[in-house]
Formats: structure tokens, C-alpha cells, sequence
């Protein structure tokens, strides 16, 4: 168990370890991590092909997904609440009303992207049966790269550590949200028959649903990460509503509803909502969840297999 899990994480460090001065390097980095997730998500297609009871599977899918979602939703937003009112920050209620259509629809068609290439593998794999055999191996050694170039892209993601242990208030948003999401795996676990290290595993995407259903799918199967992947999508689009509603007068819970995506996807958005001030709690939290989510995953794992 514990060499299995330092040959996961040693890619994800050393790749921390590595600096880029020049734009173009950090450039490559990005789209390298996007063509390695979209090549996993192909190979998670590949596997999806060889489940038996193909059209069960997916109904179990949708029916788990949506408790976990409902349930960390519930625990994020309250426990989020909670936070905003130790801190006593009333502001005037946003002016922006509800998201435009622009980032709501970019985040929609980045999610059927994804799920898009799912389907591809999985149509390939019922095509051709034989390319599902080898894509449990070679979806472990793309995992291996795509971990060091996550570590090299975090490194060089250009928040500094200064700035993160001085702002107490996005390291108290991001420990929320982290602490209320994993409680909701741990509750969803025996409502959805799983062990107690696969229900907060499941749940510590914090949003980054690439990563999720990658990460997920390689150590517990194809359903499961795809289970993973509708979970921290659903929490991407929701909080693509909420920004707006809540960030002015509850900034923890505007933000920090968004989990990993704070620090790119929603920031944009966080921005026009709350201004230049809510940039750096969105950095702040956005980034330690990006930074915890892969560790979280693969040591709760271990532990729950060598339980």
C-alpha cells in the first residue's frame, strides 16, 4: 500500500519542484494537461465498454451521483454560512443578478466536451472489444504524467506562498469547504453501500471534475469515476449561479462554493461579482483546494485498501 502510494504522489512532488520563467513553458504545461485528461477520459471510455450490465450501470450512476451532490451541496453551503457569519462581512447585495450566458455556457460545453470524449471511448470500446484490454495499463502510466504536470502547473500557477499564509480568511474558506465535502462522503457512504475511504475519496474533487473522474477512475473503475465526474461538474454549474447571488454579501459562500475552480475556471466571474477585492480569497482557496484534492484522493484510497 505505502509503495503504491509514493509511486502515485512522486510524480504530483516532483513536479511541484519544478520552476518556469518563461510564459511558453507554462503554456505547454496547460495544454499538456488538457490533452493527458482527455486522453484518460478516452481510455475511461475504453473500460466503461467491458462493464457487464452496461445500461444498469449507468442508472446506478445517475442515482449515486445525485445523492452525493445533493449532500455535499447541503454541508458546503451551511457550513460556508456558518463561516460568513463568524465573520460578520454584511455587504450590499450583488448588482450582477444572474451569471451571463457566455460563462455559463462555456462551463456547459467544456462538461459535454469532457463527457463527449467519454463517449467516444465508449463506442470505440464497442466497436472494437479489443482496445479495452489494455486501457486499465495505460491509463495508470498516463495518470503518472498527468500528476507531475498537475505538480509543475501548480508550482508555476503564480500565487505566492506568502500571500497564502497571509490571508487567513481564504486558508479558513478553503478548510470549510474541504472539511464539510469530506463529511458528506463519509455520510453518503453507507447510504450508497460504500466503504468509508470511497465515500470521501468520491467527494474531494472539490470541483476539479477532471482530475476527479481521472484520479477516481483509475483506482476504483470507470463507473465510479464517471460518478465522480457528473458530481464535481454539478458543483462547477451550480456555483456558476450562485456567485452572483451571494458573493457581495456572503463571500465565503460565493467563493468558496467553487471550490478548486476559484483560482481559474469561476474567477472571472468571482471577479465581476465581488471586484478586485475577492480576487485574492478566490486565489487563496482555490489554489490550497487544487493543491489537496489529488493527495486527499490517493491517500484515503490507500488507507481504505489497506484497511
Amino acid at each position: 500500500m505505502l509503495i503504491g502510494l509514493l509511486l502515485l504522489l512522486l510524480p504530483l512532488v516532483l513536479g511541484y519542484l519544478v520552476v518556469f520563467n518563461d510564459e511558453r513553458w507554462r503554456s505547454l504545461v496547460s495544454r499538456s494537461v488538457n490533452a493527458t485528461i482527455h486522453f484518460i477520459l478516452l481510455l475511461m471510455g475504453l473500460s466503461l465498454a467491458g462493464l457487464d450490465n452496461l445500461a444498469g450501470q449507468f442508472s446506478r450512476m445517475g442515482g449515486q451521483a445525485l445523492v452525493l451532490f445533493l449532500l455535499t451541496a447541503t454541508l458546503n453551503l451551511a457550513t460556508l454560512a456558518v463561516l460568513d457569519h463568524w465573520r460578520h462581512r454584511q455587504r450590499p447585495p450583488a448588482s450582477g443578478g444572474m451569471p451571463g450566458a457566455g460563462a455559463l455556457g462555456a462551463s456547459l460545453l467544456d462538461g459535454a466536451r469532457l463527457i463527449g470524449v467519454v463517449a467516444l471511448g465508449l463506442t470505440l470500446g464497442l466497436l472494437l472489444p479489443a482496445l479495452s484490454q489494455h486501457a486499465e495499463r495505460a491509463t495508470e502510466l498516463a495518470l503518472y504524467v498527468l500528476l507531475a504536470l498537475i505538480g509543475m502547473q501548480l508550482r508555476n500557477a503564480g500565487v505566492a506562498l506568502r500571500q497564502i499564509l497571509l490571508n487567513r480568511f481564504g486558508l479558513a474558506v478553503a478548510l470549510t469547504l474541504a472539511g464539510s465535502s469530506l463529511l458528506a462522503g463519509l455520510i453518503a457512504a453507507p447510504l450508497l453501500d460504500w466503504p468509508w475511504s470511497q465515500g470521501i475519496a468520491m467527494s474531494a474533487g472539490f470541483g476539479w471534475y477532471s482530475l476527479s473522474a481521472v484520479v477516481i477512475g483509475d483506482q476504483l473503475g470507470p463507473a465510479l469515476g464517471g460518478i465522480a465526474l457528473f458530481n464535481d461538474l454539478g458543483r462547477e454549474l451550480l456555483a456558476m449561479l450562485l456567485i452572483p447571488l451571494l458573493l457581495r454579501r456572503r463571500p465565503a459562500m460565493g467563493v468558496g462554493y467553487a471550490g478548486a475552480t476559484a483560482m481559474d475556471v469561476t474567477l472571472p466571474m468571482i471577479q465581476r461579482a465581488g471586484g478586485l477585492e475577492s480576487v485574492p480569497l478566490a486565489l487563496v482557496s482555490g489554489f490550497l483546494l487544487s493543491l489537496a484534492a489529488p493527495p486527499i484522493m490517493l491517500i484515503v484510497l490507500a488507507m481504505g485498501q489497506g484497511a
